[in-house]
């Protein structure tokens, strides 16, 4: 068995990467068909203990930037097209493992990663280098991007929420109720745990809207959520199954349109919108 860590989509639509536990990265095309596959690399020479926990294509669609668990971020050029040889062209050193990750809209040099401990950095391209966003002190679980680029929120391990706009800097705090594994940013921000509720935010903070499927025994830990490009759409996976809402803009509010089951899948790990 392979746990698929994570999945992404070139904003293009014409490439999916997929990161398995073997340090393989595979790409497939628009009809999923597997393209292309490469190794990656550690942090250090001999090291093959680490993981990938997370992966995101550049704006232009030409670079993969890979998080890995060995305190290190390395991009990848791509290319265009099919067959270009693939190099190195950034790699991001932290002091501790890199746990998550979001390439902004329309920042072609601005990668922003979570760490294990407790801090959000901002890896800059054109310098090679990273700085300090903001931090707590908790272990970030989460982190997305608002559709416009503008803005990231990060999951804490101590049930929090923060949102930051990259342009002014101002950030303000959300209290969820649990751990907020799955998290993504649309029309509303989504966050959901292990106590078998999802709720969606509004960029203040305030909670625009809840599901609460805690009474059924058969739902397990929320574990990832994506949002599709215009945000309307939103999937989050569970154990077994996968939810989609979707934002119904007469009356406003989420509507569940489907509960996927299927048997023997175990925890959804990833996922991801072409």
């Amino acid at each position: 068995m392979q746990k698929i860590s994570s999945i992404a989509w070139s904003p293009n639509s014409k490439k999916q990467a997929v990161a398995a536990s073997d340090r393989v990265i595979y790409l497939f095309d628009d009809q999923g068909k597997k393209q292309d596959k490469f190794s990656i690399r550690p942090a250090e020479q001999g090291n093959r203990s680490y993981i990938v926990r997370a992966m995101a294509f550049s704006p232009d669609s030409q670079k993969l930037a890979i998080a890995q668990s060995d305190n290190i971020v390395f991009v990848y050029k791509l290319g265009a097209d099919w067959g270009e040889k693939k190099s190195i062209c950034n790699k991001f050193p932290t002091s501790s493992s890199v746990t998550c990750m979001t390439w902004p809209n329309e920042r072609a040099n601005e990668l922003v990663i979570g760490t294990a401990e407790g801090k959000v950095r901002v890896c800059i391209a054109k310098t090679n280098k990273s700085q300090s966003l903001f931090g707590q002190e908790s272990f970030v679980v989460s982190i997305s991007s608002s559709p416009d680029g503008i803005n990231i929120v990060a999951g804490f391990l101590d049930n929090s929420l923060i949102t930051y706009n990259l342009d002014t800097k101002a950030k303000s705090k959300i209290n969820h109720s649990t751990i907020p594994y799955a998290l993504s940013w649309g029309q509303h921000i989504i966050a959901g745990g292990n106590d078998g509720k999802i709720a969606f935010y509004e960029p203040s903070g305030d909670c625009f809207q809840r599901f609460d499927y805690s009474k059924d025994e058969k739902v397990k830990e929320f574990t990832c959520a994506a949002f599709n490009a215009t945000g309307e759409t939103c999937v989050v996976g569970n154990f077994d199954r996968f939810y989609v809402y979707n934002f119904n803009t007469k009356r406003p509010q989420w509507d569940e349109i489907t509960c996927k089951k299927i048997e023997n899948y175990y925890s959804v790990t990833a996922c991801a919108w072409r």
